[in-house]
């Protein structure tokens, strides 16, 4: 297994154990009592594990908008179609001529 495997099998551990501490804490909130955390947090336990996501999904999302934002204002536009269609041709004429 190389080292990128192994990285990406971790990853995918942790996201899996995550997704059902997430699902468990959401739908079953009272197992944070095995833990010592009282119950009167309970409902704040439900809101901030629905907060926090949305926050980080939103946050990514208008991160990643950004930056396709500053690529398209950084980059410049291509060559037109015509500009590169002339340029094949003038390519194959010269491909053409017999050397001399």
């Amino acid at each position: 297994m190389s080292r990128d495997q192994a990285i990406g099998g971790t990853i995918f551990i942790i996201c899996i154990v995550i997704a059902v501490l997430y699902v468990i804490t959401l739908f079953y909130p009272q197992w944070l009592s095995t833990f010592g955390i009282e119950t009167k947090w309970i409902s704040d336990a439900q809101f901030w594990v629905i907060a926090i996501p949305v926050f980080i999904g939103f946050v990514a999302i208008m991160g990643i908008g950004a930056w396709i934002g500053w690529t398209m204002a950084t980059t410049p536009p291509p060559k037109p179609i015509e500009e590169i269609t002339s340029e094949m041709e003038e390519e194959e004429k010269k491909n053409e001529e017999p050397a001399k």
